[in-house]
């Protein structure tokens, strides 16, 4: 027996900020975002998400133009990213975490796309981080685990109170039913730990109530991500936090990082 679709999901949450040194500067703030099963999305043969606009102009929506090298079927995108790096068994379900756009309007700073194998597990994660500076970088993540710690050198400026050295651990957990996931990304500099983030939230099926909640709780959720960096970075600048001129990006667009020590998993359940 086939099993059913997946469905496109949206998770209501917050995102969590810490920043230990020079001065400490801590922020939470509530939202939503989406987790999106692109290759079933994609897959002519599946149900469509109709509650969902994909490709198509709407309240809240989702344009896969805004993901890899912004071309219309962002999974041949990442199909030819993954190739490129000699992974070719992740040809199952691609889900990615992203925001939407709302009222056509979209700023990410942050997506991730798990890619896993035919059997359902995971093969790679590719963290893609963008700038205020419209630019866009990938992490990919090799051969990972679900609550394993997993590292990456940084390589790609993203804020001008930070520079580009150090490092990245990530750890992310999905409960197997999908229902909850945390994305954990902290950052060492050469001096040690700096920052401390997470975006967490509970999954429940995109439909047209969810989404209505989501506007209604939110109305200007993508538009309210970019004013809230801004008004960080102004506390930062009144704290006296060091500030730091923007590099030239990589030459690279994807950065690999494959782990370098034997996971320790820790269960998956957030």
């Amino acid at each position: 027996m086939k099993a059913p679709a997946a469905r496109p999901l949206i998770g209501f949450g917050e995102v969590r900020h810490t920043r230990l040194r020079p001065a400490r500067n801590a922020f939470a703030y509530p939202g939503y975002f989406l987790m999106l099963p692109l290759r079933t999305m994609h897959d002519a043969s599946a149900p469509a998400a109709q509650a969902l606009a994909h490709n198509r102009g709407a309240a809240l929506s989702f344009f896969d133009r805004d993901h890899g090298d912004g071309r219309a079927n962002a999974v041949l995108w990442l199909d030819e990213l993954l190739a490129t790096h000699g992974i070719h068994d992740a040809t199952g379900e691609a889900w990615l975490h992203c925001y939407p756009r709302v009222l056509g309007y979209t700023f990410k700073p942050v997506s991730f796309w798990y890619c896993h194998r035919q059997d359902g597990s995971l093969r790679a994660i590719v963290v893609e981080v963008n700038n205020t500076f419209g630019e866009r970088h990938c992490y990919l993540l090799d051969n990972p685990q679900y609550g394993a710690e997993l590292t990456a050198a940084k390589v790609f400026h993203v804020s001008p109170f930070c520079n580009v050295e150090g490092g990245y651990r990530f750890r992310f957990m999905i409960n197997p039913d999908r229902t909850r996931t945390v994305a954990r990304i902290d950052y060492d500099d050469a001096s040690g730990p700096l920052l401390q983030t997470s975006v967490s939230g509970t999954l429940v099926p995109v439909t047209q109530s969810s989404l209505r909640r989501a506007l209604w709780r939110h109305p200007a959720m993508t538009m309210g991500v970019i004013a809230r960096i801004h008004w960080q970075a102004v506390k930062l600048y009144f704290k006296h936090v060091r500030f730091f001129g923007k590099p030239v990006p990589p030459d690279e667009f994807v950065t690999r990082s494959p782990i370098t020590n034997p996971p320790q998993p820790k269960p998956s359940t957030p």
